[in-house]
């Protein structure tokens, strides 16, 4: 699903340059759940955001689903995140002034699904995270754990190939990061690929497998024996 060969990125700021990613190679099996850890600087952000198609690498090889991703213009760069990739952030980014049921529907939008048709498939996905009553409530009615519900169910509308979620249970408190790993997990045993970045060391652990990443090289690459989320110790 995803094969990355000796990638490499730098930045450049005036006569100063920094090697961030120094010759990366790893790849990802279709269904395959893994967490990339790493210290502040370590790079994975910026891996993340090759990965995401957001920026590009100065040497080597990105293929997602047999597509090579280089040199693409912003336009087919777009098509390709709307087609293969499905995001969930931290702070959710969902729009303040739309409903859950919108939020969840815009990818749709953007690939020029009908509204009663992306309508109908928004409420498959809300039903599916458990917040189908909630569909018509704007964001600053939701908590926390909802809003990230909210921002799975938008991640899953365009039915992508791949998650990637960037430290999605950051602004959570412990209860609620578990609910949302157990419906993540929930989510991978469908047969869903997922790339997670978290630098917590009991989230990494609800994961498949942890790529440890410090100063641009992968320092270890490990399967886990996945712990399962089980929020119930915490009601």
């Amino acid at each position: 699903m995803i094969e990355i060969k000796n990638l490499h990125k730098s930045y450049h700021m005036g006569k100063n340059s920094l090697h961030v990613l120094k010759g990366l190679n790893f790849s990802v099996a279709e269904g395959e759940m893994v967490s990339i850890m790493g210290s502040s600087g370590s790079g994975k952000s910026t891996l993340l955001n090759i990965l995401g198609i957001l920026d590009e690498a100065d040497e080597g090889t990105y293929t997602l689903d047999g597509t090579l991703i280089k040199n693409l213009n912003e336009k087919v760069a777009a098509r390709y995140r709307n087609k293969f990739l499905g995001f969930i952030f931290q702070s959710f980014n969902l729009i303040n002034y739309k409903s859950a049921l919108d939020n969840v529907s815009m990818p749709l939008y953007y690939q020029g699904v009908k509204r009663n048709i992306r309508n109908e498939k928004a409420m498959h996905y809300l039903e599916k995270v458990g917040l189908a009553d909630w569909a018509s409530h704007l964001p600053n009615e939701l908590s926390g754990g909802q809003k990230q519900r909210v921002a799975i169910a938008r991640a899953l509308a365009s039915d992508p190939k791949v998650l990637l979620a960037d430290e999605p249970t950051g602004a959570l408190d412990t209860k609620t990061s578990y609910e949302v790993m157990e419906l993540i997990q929930g989510i991978n045993d469908e047969g869903k690929t997922i790339l997670i970045v978290t630098h917590e060391e009991d989230i990494a652990h609800m994961t498949k497998r942890i790529v440890n990443l410090k100063d641009g090289l992968i320092i270890d690459d490990s399967l886990v024996n996945q712990v399962r989320a089980k929020t119930e110790a915490y009601v």
